[in-house]
Order: structure tokens, then sequence, then C-alpha cells
């Protein structure tokens, strides 16, 4: 038996941030990250739209990208103090993730990080609030997935929580706000928006209900992204529900080691200055990925229905994902983002010399390749990979070189 599980309700279109107004309840909680919804007047107006709902408002402020074990659980507290019976989480993936995370700990304040991170391990929420997610970024669908990441600093690890308890009740797809991100935004998470529709369409659990979501936002970033990134705002618009698409078909069919990978490289070499930005990081390994999958004839047959579902051409398999793998590159270099590791700069940008230096990445790679190859999307990559391969295929993604093996 499998399953497939959606927001209860999903508002969109320009405007759609105004069904707060609808919402029944007596304290909600809004959750914020860094200041763009406050400096662009949509957290006024979430709080605005609320009370007219006849709700008092709280505000948790200052969630960071790539938020900590430390934000979640001072969240979590905020929330105990307030007890409201909304959580509204507000922005990019880090807040909406981390609020995911506040909310499990305030309804059951005994558990600990490491149970939150016992894959579908998480008992009943929904005791004391429901939850509305609302996207400013078009990448993370965060807004209607099962998931969420935080990082744990001590130990250099982004760790995912998945449970379709922390599927939001409310999902708010408003390209108003999607129009605020920056450039370089729009690149990141437009390319994790296409890893998470590709990941999707290949896992071992994809089934009839995720195919169309997977194949038909691959199509809509395919033709959109790039448009989306040189400025576009239509284009900013359709993105915004190309990402929520994949989101739907990933939270339900699961996703596979490029996100393994990303997620256990991210911080790994946060003592060096930087991160390795989560949709970079995928935009980076998904074409190794693709040729480390394709050795298995079931992978390599989906990987072929994307590409023509793409119009790329080719007549023989093995063409159609080598035009996959190069369009996917192409759309990299039209995003400016790095083909490798070794050439990722501290802001993100290709560089020569990266921030990640060569000796530094060969001496953690074992520990990293250990972590990834135990991360919870491993599990449903259509290619198992042995430590070694996952080494292996780490170096590919440091030096850029081909995959043979």
């Amino acid at each position: 038996m499998a399953r497939f599980t959606l927001p209860r309700d999903l508002y969109h279109g320009k405007g759609a941030l105004e069904a707060l107004k609808s919402f029944q309840g007596s304290r909600a909680m809004i959750c914020v990250g860094g200041g763009s919804m406050k400096r662009f007047g949509f957290l006024d107006r979430a709080q605005q739209y609320l009370k007219e709902a006849g709700m008092e408002v709280e505000i948790f402020e200052g969630i960071e990208p790539d938020p900590s074990v430390e934000t979640v659980m001072k969240g979590a507290e905020a929330m105990a103090a307030f007890q409201p019976d909304w959580i509204i989480a507000m922005g990019g993936g880090s807040p909406i993730d981390a609020a995911k995370a506040m909310w499990i700990k305030y309804e059951y304040p005994d558990i600990t990080f490491e149970d939150m991170c016992k894959v579908f391990g998480i008992p009943s929420l929904r005791k004391k609030a429901h939850f509305c997610a609302i996207s400013s970024t078009s990448g993370t669908a965060t807004e209607v997935t099962a998931f969420s990441i935080i990082t744990d600093y001590q130990k250099g690890i982004k760790y995912p929580i998945a449970d379709f308890e922390i599927t939001p009740d409310v999902a708010i797809v408003d390209p108003d706000l999607a129009e605020t991100m920056p450039q370089k935004l729009v690149a990141h998470t437009g390319m994790d928006a296409m890893t998470h529709s590709i990941e999707a369409y290949v896992s071992t659990a994809n089934c009839d209900y995720t195919d169309p979501l997977a194949l038909h936002s691959i199509k809509m970033i395919q033709h959109d992204l790039v448009d989306s990134y040189n400025g576009d705002m239509e284009k900013r618009a359709s993105m915004h529900n190309a990402q929520c698409l994949a989101g739907m078909a990933f939270s339900n069919a699961l996703l596979g080691i490029v996100h393994s990978m990303a997620h256990k490289t991210g911080a790994a070499f946060a003592d060096y200055g930087a991160h390795i930005i989560h949709g970079a990081a995928n935009a980076m390994y998904l074409p190794k990925v693709i040729a480390f999958n394709s050795k298995d004839e079931t992978a390599k047959k989906r990987y072929g229905d994307i590409a023509d579902f793409m119009g790329l051409g080719g007549s023989t398999l093995e063409e159609k994902v080598n035009l996959l793998i190069n369009y996917l590159r192409k759309m990299n270099d039209d995003l400016k983002i790095p083909h490798c590791i070794k050439n990722y700069g501290p802001d993100s940008y290709p560089t020569e010399q990266g921030f990640v230096p060569e000796e530094v990445f060969l001496e953690r790679l074992p520990d990293i390749a250990a972590n990834a190859l135990l991360d919870a999307c491993t599990g449903s990559n259509p290619r198992q990979p042995s430590q070694e391969e996952m080494e292996k295929l780490l170096k590919c993604c440091y030096y850029d070189t081909e995959v043979d093996f």
C-alpha cells in the first residue's frame, strides 16, 4: 500500500495571501526569516489579515538560512509561551522548515531532535495547532511537502525530517511574494525544483499519481526558469507554480542521492567560510548522478522519457540521457552556477579556485560519503551506491570528471 498526501487546501494566484482572512482560530504565530517579508510589506499584510480574522498575532522573526537546531528549540519555547492554534510560516524554505520542526517540539515538548529525525516516526500532530506555509521562493516547495531540513552545526550536517505529519494543512502560493527574489536565489531555487522533479520521476517510489506532476513541472521549468532568472515576471509566476508541482511529486515519490549528497556537503566546509548552497549543490551534482543512475536500465529508460518529454531528440537511450545531461549543464551555465565543487566560489559563482581546498575535501570525503549513504533520500534512489562508489561519485562532483562506473 502506498500513500499520497498533500495539504488540504492550496490557495494560489496573485493576491492569494488574502486567504488568511478566512482562517478560524484565536492565536496565530507568524514565523519569518531575515527581513525581506517585512521589508516588502508582506508580513504587515499577513498580520493584518489574521487580525481581521479575529486572531491575536505574535511574530517569531530572525530565522537564519539553513536553520539550526538551536533556533528550532528557541521557536518552540516561544510557541509554548504564546500557545498558538495556528502556526503561519512565511518566506523561503528556511523559515518554513524551521517552523515545521518547532511545531513538532511545541506539540511534544519532550521530543528530542534525534527522535524528530526518525524517518516517518513522528507522533500525530494538530493536538495544539494547525500549520499554514506561505512560500516566497520558487524551489524548496516545503509549503506542500512532508519534509524539513535542519542543520546541526556541531556536526556540520543537514538532517532531513521526513513525515507526512508535517505536511502543512494549508499552502499559499502567491506569485507576488516570488517577485521579490534576488537573481541568484531564482537560479538556485529553480534548479532545486528541477532536481526535485527529475529525482521524483526516477525514484523507486514513483507512481501514477506523482509521474504527471513531475513531468509537467520539468517542462514548465525548462520553458520558464532562465527567462524568470533574466527578469520576466510572468515566467516568475509560472515558476512559482512549477516548483509547487515538483514538491507535490517528490513529497510523495521521494528523492535520491543528489539530495543525499547536497545535504551532507552543504555545511561540511562551513569552517572555510561558506556553505555550498543547497540548490547550487543539486544543480552541480544532478548531471553526475544521472550518469551514475543510468547504468540501471529502469532508471535509464525513465531519463529517456524525461528527454522525450522535453523534446531533446536522440534515437537511442544513451543519446537521450547524454542530451539530458548536456541540457542541464547548459542551464547551469545560463544561471551562472558552477559545474563542480572545485570551481564553487564563496559567493556561489563559478571561479578558478573555489573555497573548498582539495586536500580538505579528500580528507573529509570518507565521512561525507558515509553520511550521504545514511541520508533519508538514499533509500529511494534507483541505484544503490556502495561506500566506494559514493566516494568516487563525490570526487566526480569535486573535479567535474566523467562518471564511468
